[in-house]
Formats: structure tokens, sequence, C-alpha cells
């Protein structure tokens, strides 16, 4: 029988220059390490004495050389691309700050970015710009791993819960006063995370970035109204995420949030927002987009495929459970039916944010 394939070990990524440098001191050598978005043109490095097999760097400027020595020595580099309004191998994740910041023509960084992506060719791009748009969303994934944590332990540590609902949802909607509500109550002791937009994820973050603070400061938010004022009434944000997507037309990122994972693909934006919430996801009124949430959310829990069963609370009964029966909700209790304990049908944001701390996330095999 032929031998188990092992596991190679996993890169060590290294990101900032002091960090390279402090490790070079310590008389590392960089096999297996990964440099990402560094520039080493000044740094004091002897390419030609380092141990390179299987290092890589991931858009780091080098000196005159230093690309054919590396490579002699078993290391690959990852070229920089052209001119973009975005850095496919960022580092880091965005803030909302940096994407609403007035870039050129007028326009945001975000709306550059947005205008690029379309001029692109939007979903159908060409081989040089797909290459680019996947390296970028790999660089998020890398930097969103390095909040949330790199495996299920870290994850679970972490005690993310997600508060998903449709963009559409205006400020002054009993929907989104209850959205926000909600993340208020469980923000405090967990890490909120929204699909970053307008309408119910504005206001997940919007209460997640006052939890912890006293409920006549959330009231005085809700009351401000204006994202503006209430970032001038309340600066300091408690830690909380938002993923949004240039896929969906331009949808301004929200200004809530303090950590911002924008992707291009849609897919793996969305599957990976529901797949990093093991603490449970709150379901908000929405319309088709957060009803495919709400499924694809139950396919997960029903197979297992991140080796837990997570919560699921649904916020609304009129939403989702309409006289009738023929509501979301009575289709998601039939499909759940080996973890139906973990679907609650909640009537406002105390029963959702008790639902969610009473069902903590439960391990189950792979189906």
């Amino acid at each position: 029988m032929a031998a188990a394939p092992t596991r190679p070990p996993r890169r060590r990524s290294v990101r900032e220059l002091e960090d390279l440098t402090s490790l070079l001191r310590q008389g590392a050598d960089l096999r297996g390490f990964a440099l990402q978005d560094i520039d080493l043109r000044e740094a004091a490095i002897s390419w030609e004495r380092m141990r390179l097999e299987g290092t890589l760097l991931l858009g780091c400027p080098l000196p005159p050389g230093a690309r054919e020595t590396i490579e002699a020595r078993g290391g690959t580099v990852f070229p920089r691309f052209g001119a973009r309004p975005y850095n496919p191998y960022r580092s880091t994740l965005y803030t909302p700050e940096e994407l609403c910041a007035v870039a050129g023509a007028g326009r945001t960084r975000d709306e550059e970015i947005h205008a690029f992506y379309v001029a692109a060719g939007a979903s159908f791009p060409d081989v040089g710009e797909a290459l680019a748009q996947r390296v970028h969303d790999h660089a998020i994934d890398d930097a969103l791993a390095d909040l949330v944590g790199h495996d299920s332990a870290a994850r679970l540590a972490r005690r993310i819960v997600g508060v998903m609902g449709g963009h559409a949802v205006p400020r002054d909607a009993p929907a989104y006063r209850e959205a926000a509500r909600v993340a208020w109550l469980l923000g405090s002791d967990h890490l909120i995370v929204t699909g970053g937009g307008p309408g119910v994820m504005e206001a997940a973050n919007l209460g997640a970035a006052l939890a912890g603070r006293p409920e006549a400061d959330f009231a005085r938010a809700l009351e401000l109204g204006e994202p503006e004022a209430i970032i001038a009434a309340f600066p300091e944000r408690r830690a909380n995420l938002a993923v949004p997507t240039w896929f969906y037309g331009f949808e301004p990122v929200n200004r809530f949030a303090t950590h911002v994972a924008k992707y291009f693909a849609n897919s793996i934006r969305e599957d990976g927002l529901l797949a990093m919430c093991l603490h449970g996801i709150v379901y908000a009124e929405g319309g088709a987009g957060t009803v495919q949430e709400v499924f694809m959310d139950a396919e997960q829990n029903a197979y297992a495929t991140l080796g837990f069963r997570s919560p699921m609370a649904l916020l609304g009964a009129e939403r989702w459970d309409p006289a009738g029966g023929a509501g979301v909700f009575p289709a998601l209790a039939r499909e759940a039916a080996e973890y139906r304990e973990m679907v609650g049908l909640c009537g406002g944001a105390e029963e959702a944010a008790a639902f969610i701390r009473a069902h903590p996330p439960q391990r189950a095999e792979l189906g």
C-alpha cells in the first residue's frame, strides 16, 4: 500500500521589513517562509548566502540581480502586477477610512476600484486581470485569517457571530434598530461580522462598534442617524468586521466596521463569511440574498462541513414565518430535522441574542 502523502509544513508569512530584519538578526534562514509586499530594494540582505529552498516572495520589489540569485537558490519570485487602483499583494485588511478616502477625479478609493473592475470586464476579465483579482482575494483571505484565526480552534475562541440582512432597510426602520440592537447585545463578547454594505449590515456594524457602551450611548447614536455625526460623537469603535464585495454593482462599504475584508469574487466571500461564524448567525429582514444565505448556512450545518453545527436565529416572525406556513422558517425547520434545536424563530433582539448565547457550536462529524 502506498504511503499516505505527508502534509507540507505551513509557511510562515512575513509582511513587514522590521519583522524580516528581526528574524535575520536572530540567525533564521528563510526556507519555507513567504515574504509578502515588502520593499526589499534597500534591504541589506546577502541573497547569495541565504538558504531559500521553498521561499516565496510575493510582490516584493527587489534590487537588480536579486531575482536571479533567489531563484537559483530555490526561491520563487512572484512579480508585481501593472498599475491598478488596488494592490493584489496587500498584506492587511482594509479600513472604511481607506476605502472612503477621496483618491482621484472626486471618487473614493472604493469607487475607483469598482470602476476599474467594471472597465476590466467585471465577472469576465482577461487572464492578467483575473490573476490579479485572485491574488488579491487570496491576500485578503490571509489577512482575514490573522484576525479571525487560521483554524477552527482559534475561530471558536474568537466567538464569531454574523448578522445578515437586506441592504435596502432604511435607518428609521424597526428592522434597522433591531439589527443594531442584537449586535450591540452580542458584540461585548463576540466578534460581529456582516456583509459590509448599507441597511441591516450597516446597522449591525454600528451596534457592534458601540457594544460595551451604556444603552444611552447606543440610543443616542440611533437618534443621530447619519454616520458622520455618529462617528464624531463616538470615535472609538469596538472591533468588528465587514466582508463586502465589488461584485454587486457599487455598494459602498459602511463606515462602522473596524476591519474590512473586501473581495472581488462573491462566491469566495459569501461562503467564507458564513463559514467563519461558528458561534452562529442572526438573520434580520432581507430579500433574496438573505434567503440564499439562510440555506447556504443550512447546507453547512446539515453536512457539518466545518466540523460543527452552529445556531441560526431568524429575527422577525412576520418576515420568516408569515401566516399560512409558506415562509422560510417552516421550510428551514423541515430541512434542519437533525439539528432542529439550533434553529430559532426570534421575536426581537433580546430573544435572538439569548438564543445565540444558549446554543454554542456543536461538534459534528463531516457528513
